[in-house]
């Protein structure tokens, strides 16, 4: 079979389609309307013509496109830049610490944003806008715009009802929703919106004015969605591994007799004549029940739908980003406000987590211990270990959180 090279060409662009989605000039702002192209112009502070057609509005985003969105660490100075090694594991290359150039090519080699991912979260600004929003703000956001929200109004149903009803609340007010216009933070406060950008280490526009303020905002709230992401990445793979740690500990403490006994009164069949791997094997199969619900799933519980699109990986760690591991810790319930309240309840709740799992294990091994008289020496050491893992993930969230 012969083929044309126009034939050729086709199947080669389809083929690439996904990754050049661009290509064609298929990029996500190429849809939005004049007045979201100057608020993007705008808030980046990229200049334009009063007088600019949509055309030259389009060539001018798509040319600050990448060093604002794609790949914005080129901005970046050079603590921001040192901070997001940190969190990544990493230290800065020695004689580089104040060198931004060279720290932005060693953030280059662990960032993961791209420019069709880029356009693809923008085409669906619905799915992560909202994410570093507080429970007060999504509620606020609700009331305002009559949304419905079923009750309790706890943060899965909020995110969930906020989001279907993103764009009926923007059409109602007849603005713009792909990059949204300033009726997004109505509910917001001044010291609210300088809040956020204090938390997150942004400095607050000077003179500060609320459009300014609002502009920051947006701006940077791509960015915070991605490190509200990873952190929740890092909370629940720490909270899945102390949960692991403990019951592999647990399990081990117990005799064969205390295993039987304990899947006995779970429904869990045992084969007759099951050897001690076998039982362990089976124990571990069913090991969410030890404790009901597992340690990561009520991590993801508690952040909520804000991980729908979870998946890059990125975050700020510490000095002027410590506000935002405060607001973190508030959406995992390790304090109720964390504009007032964070600092004081974030230490109290922030090993609850593994408190809980220490508590809940301490409890199954006395009753299964019930059928003997007392537990062996080796078993003593597991639970010994047990305990230490629990305290060394609650130790590590308070770090990382």
């Amino acid at each position: 079979m012969k083929f044309s090279l126009a034939s050729v060409l086709v199947v080669t662009l389809a083929a690439q389609g996904t990754v050049a989605s661009t290509w064609f000039g298929n990029a996500v702002y190429n849809k939005w309307h004049q007045t979201e192209l100057e608020r993007w112009l705008s808030d980046n502070n990229v200049p334009y013509p009063a007088a600019s057609d949509r055309k030259d509005l389009e060539n001018l985003v798509k040319n600050n496109w990448n060093d604002k969105v794609v790949n914005p660490y080129n901005s970046w100075d050079a603590k921001t830049l040192q901070n997001y090694l940190t969190l990544k594991g990493y230290e800065a290359k020695k004689g580089t610490e104040k060198n931004t150039k060279s720290l932005a090519e060693q953030v280059k080699s662990y960032w993961t944003e791209t420019e069709e991912s880029a356009n693809q979260a923008y085409g669906n600004v619905r799915d992560w806008i909202f994410d570093t929003w507080t429970d007060s703000q999504l509620k606020a956001f609700a009331d305002k715009h009559g949304i419905p929200v079923p009750q309790p109004r706890e943060r899965d149903s909020l995110l969930k009802s906020v989001r279907e009803n993103y764009q009926s609340a923007a059409n109602k007010l007849s603005e713009t929703a792909a990059y949204p216009g300033d009726w997004l933070y109505e509910t917001w406060s001044d010291s609210d919106l300088k809040a956020w950008l204090d938390e997150r280490g942004y400095p607050a526009p000077q003179p500060s004015s609320r459009d300014k303020l609002v502009a920051s905002v947006r701006r940077n709230a791509r960015i915070g969605s991605l490190n509200a992401q990873s952190a929740y990445a890092a909370a629940s793979k720490s909270a899945a591994n102390a949960q692991q740690s403990l019951s592999d500990a647990l399990l081990n403490s117990w005799s064969d007799s205390q295993i039987k006994e304990w899947a006995d009164k779970n429904g869990i069949k045992v084969p007759q004549g099951s050897k001690r791997n076998e039982l362990l094997a089976l124990a571990r199969k069913h090991r969410a029940r030890l404790y009901g619900d597992s340690a990561s799933a009520t991590v993801s519980s508690a952040y909520g739908a804000a991980t729908t699109k979870a998946g890059n990986q990125y975050a700020y760690a510490t000095d002027g980003f410590a506000g935002y591991t405060n607001w973190f810790k508030a959406q995992l319930g390790f304090a109720t406000d964390y504009a007032s309240s964070a600092s004081s309840a974030a230490s109290t709740k922030a090993s609850s987590s593994s408190s809980s799992l220490s508590k809940s294990a301490s409890s199954a091994s006395k009753s299964a211990s019930s059928a003997s008289s007392k537990v062996s020496k080796a078993g003593q050491k597991g639970y010994d270990a047990a305990t230490e893992s629990a305290r060394k993930a609650s130790d590590y969230a308070k770090e990382e959180l």
